[in-house]
């Protein structure tokens, strides 16, 4: 496999929610949206266009963020209603042979145990194609619907994180890979030397083991983690298998891979072992004239409705940005929330109206036909070092074919990205280039 190919990845935002209820190219999504087919028409795709991943972001709360009301979020269906990603992943196992599921669970709220035995098991339905996303939560009200007053501290809550990962790992090790031999003559299924306790005492968190099911087919399930800010980079450094990178500028990309692969190196371990994976959102069009006019009236709508920027962020950081004066300027503020996504937020412009039409999730300089993107992608790959893209966007199935049947194959003749996998496990192909 050549050296200079790059990975794909596809990021759900919003995950096993709405999609696309009032989009000219929605279909039927709206109605449908807890239904799993548009999922399984995702994991299909992306399996035939050879990427490495879709991973599927949670969030356990209904914002109140703006207007220190739910109901600007649940007339616009803004991350309410929202079910649990976890029941798709077997459901787009199921349609998929290679393709890996990541879906995203909270250190904070989760048992570690539970996590460690359901994504355990997960792997083992999947023969080997798992993996978790580990997010803090950063929601005051998510913490209050787990019994909480308020939420943890930032920083506490990756100190647990890190040690939530320490357990998971030992748990998914307290069975040896050879620990089922299935012998007949002995009348014995699995050998019990090869089952252990682990006695895990942390400072957060214990548990005795061993889990009550068998070591994952990967060993170790791909570990991914997404936060920006410094406490979010030290603890990927740690253990992750691909850390998400969410900026809008190359300037951003490249100082992020730089303090990564330091960081990863700083804890012992080869920076090529931790994948930096930069979100995009391309814009695709029959012809350059058409992207660029669909941007146009992307940024249009964004001037028109700050207030939907707005809202998104309050409910990153716990934030009312509806009590500020939208044209004054802003200056510092502080949150127990995104704090690397909030300090990003603030230098997009002096006022709120600044802010709210020039921020972006992701990077979304990559405009034109599927040949002239994908010749920017493999330009901006180069420039910026790393190791692959993950795309996200308004999901709809018009969508998903832009990029799958049209930007994809025009990489592959380009020879950016795989066209076929070596492996069959989700680890070997993200970690064999």
């Amino acid at each position: 496999m050549a050296a200079d190919l790059f990975h794909l990845g596809w990021f759900l935002g919003n995950s096993f929610g709405v999609h696309g209820w009032n989009q000219l190219w929605g279909g039927t999504s709206g109605e449908d949206w807890s239904h799993p087919d548009l999922h399984v028409d995702l994991a299909k795709a992306a399996e035939r266009a050879c990427f490495d991943f879709v991973l599927l972001e949670d969030s356990v709360f209904v914002p109140d963020n703006y207007g220190s009301s739910m109901d600007f979020y649940l007339k616009r269906a803004l991350r309410a209603p929202k079910n649990d990603p976890l029941p798709l992943v077997p459901l787009m196992a199921q349609a998929t042979s290679r393709l890996g599921l990541v879906p995203t669970i909270s250190t904070s709220f989760y048992p570690p145990y539970l996590l460690a035995r359901l994504i355990a098991t997960l792997d083992l339905m999947s023969k080997g194609r798992v993996g978790c996303n580990f997010v803090t939560s950063t929601a005051e009200r998510a913490a209050q619907n787990f019994g909480l007053d308020t939420h943890l501290e930032h920083d506490l809550r990756y100190e647990m994180a890190a040690e939530f990962v320490e357990v998971v790992l030992e748990l998914w090790s307290s069975w040896d890979a050879d620990a089922i031999v299935m012998d007949r003559e002995r009348g014995m299924f699995v050998d019990p030397a090869k089952v252990r306790k682990i006695d895990f005492k942390g400072q957060f968190f214990s548990s005795r083991g061993p889990l009550n099911t068998a070591r994952p087919p990967q060993g170790q399930p791909v570990l991914v983690q997404a936060g920006n800010s410094p406490q979010g980079q030290d603890f990927a450094a740690k253990r992750m298998d691909a850390v998400l990178c969410a900026v809008s500028t190359v300037e951003e990309m490249k100082a992020f891979r730089t303090t990564m692969r330091k960081k990863v190196a700083a804890a012992g371990r080869d920076p090529d072992s931790c994948k930096v994976m930069y979100v995009a959102t391309p814009t695709i069009g029959e012809s350059d004239e058409e992207a660029w006019e669909r941007v146009r009236r992307r940024q249009a709508h964004r001037k028109a409705a700050p207030e939907l920027a707005l809202a998104q962020m309050g409910s990153l950081t716990d934030i009312d940005f509806s009590v500020f004066d939208i044209d004054a300027p802003i200056g510092e503020l502080t949150t127990n929330g995104q704090q690397g996504t909030l300090k990003r937020f603030l230098k997009q412009g002096a006022t709120l109206r600044e802010i709210a039409q020039n921020y972006k999730y992701s990077y979304e300089e990559l405009v034109g036909t599927p040949d002239k993107v994908a010749g920017q992608m493999a330009a901006l790959m180069e420039e910026v070092g790393g190791d692959g893209f993950v795309f996200t966007g308004n999901l709809t199935r018009r969508y998903i074919a832009e990029i799958t049947d049209g930007l994809v194959p025009a990489l592959q003749r380009r020879g950016a990205v795989r066209r076929a996998y070596e492996h069959q496990h989700f680890r070997d192909n993200l970690l064999g280039f």
